[in-house]
């Protein structure tokens, strides 16, 4: 008791020293763009966090105003099904191309977006009032591809945390969805990074500094493929600094929901996990595909697998994009 007692007087020192420094750096960075006219945007032209002007862009605007960056990828015949991607925590969605130009070479209509506070789209860094956000802003863009598109059936394919999120936005519209296939989803949080006390920790600092920032996601964790996590230190686009507070708060609460929802699911899925993913943990798919109602459900687990599964070693990553075009053409509507 007496350790735990001088553990937390340390952390809140060191926390009090930490939003001291993080006060003044803001205030110093203030004074700099007050003094620099060249960091002032020009009235009236949205740009987005790399400088490139949205009308630039293929984007559309959220509830809240914000201008998100979307990709598409269009066959070249009339498309059999909308595919709709959703990345994960602190990326984008420019890695998925290679899974992407696989289900367009199946006469699908892929598309994606960055999401708030990601990539190329407008938003704080990694930071979101509610994770709801996320949820909305993909009901948004799908509605959006099925008012072009209508009467085509609509397919996700979620990773990570893009996997809650889909998870999730299939859970609001139970009957709008195929299929959903998630590739190593958040649905458990990792009792290594997730042990009680540092929960309770977190929920202490979400009233108190909910902008402390945390640990980084450690990349080695990301794939077996030393090139697949060189490149993924290397992207600019990815966001390498350290998650807030509020933040591990809404994953944890996205979990709490998905928990809730698990034994209602009724729509087709696709489960691919490694056994050896430090980010996201097994248990979770092992848990949804046990007590989903689900009649329409398929697992595979990938031994010794990391995060990423697309871009693990090769023969895992092949494996995975062979399963989820296979998976989607086998729910497709029969062809006359």
């Amino acid at each position: 008791m007496k350790t735990r007692k001088t553990e937390m007087s340390t952390i809140m020192q060191m926390l009090s020293a930490t939003e001291c420094w993080r006060g003044l750096r803001h205030k110093l960075r203030d004074v700099k763009r007050k003094e620099d006219p060249s960091s002032m945007p020009e009235p009236g032209v949205r740009r987005s966090p790399q400088g490139v002007p949205y009308t630039e862009l293929p984007h559309f605007v959220n509830a809240d105003g914000l201008h998100l960056f979307c990709r598409y990828w269009e066959p070249v015949s009339p498309p059999r099904a909308l595919v709709f991607i959703v990345h994960g925590t602190a990326e984008h969605c420019g890695p998925y191309d290679e899974l992407a130009q696989r289900l367009k070479q199946l006469c699908l209509l892929v598309f994606a977006h960055d999401h708030v506070g990601h990539g190329q789209s407008e938003g704080e860094r990694m930071a979101i009032k509610d994770f709801q956000v996320y949820i909305r802003d993909s009901l948004q863009h799908i509605d959006l591809m099925k008012s072009r598109y209508p009467n085509l059936p609509v397919f996700i394919v979620g990773h990570s945390m893009g996997g809650a999120v889909a998870i999730l936005t299939a859970c609001e519209r139970p009957n709008d969805f195929a299929g959903v296939a998630l590739i190593a989803p958040l649905i458990k949080m990792n009792p290594e990074s997730a042990t009680p006390f540092k929960v309770f920790l977190a929920k202490v600092l979400n009233h108190m500094l909910p902008s402390l920032p945390l640990g980084s996601i450690n990349s080695k964790w990301v794939s077996r493929d030393k090139s697949k996590v060189e490149a993924y230190d290397a992207d600019e686009l990815n966001f390498h600094g350290g998650m807030q507070v509020s933040f591990g708060i809404q994953l944890m609460r996205a979990v709490a929901r998905i928990d809730k929802e698990i034994p209602s699911i009724s729509w087709p899925f696709l489960l691919l996990h490694g056994d050896a993913d430090k980010l996201c943990d097994v248990r979770g798919s092992m848990i949804m595909f046990e007590n989903a109602v689900s009649s329409d459900k398929k697992i595979k687990i990938y031994e010794g697998a990391y995060h990423a599964l697309h871009h693990d070693l090769p023969e895992v990553a092949q494996s995975v994009l062979k399963e989820v075009t296979i998976w989607i053409t086998e729910h497709l509507p029969q062809r006359f």
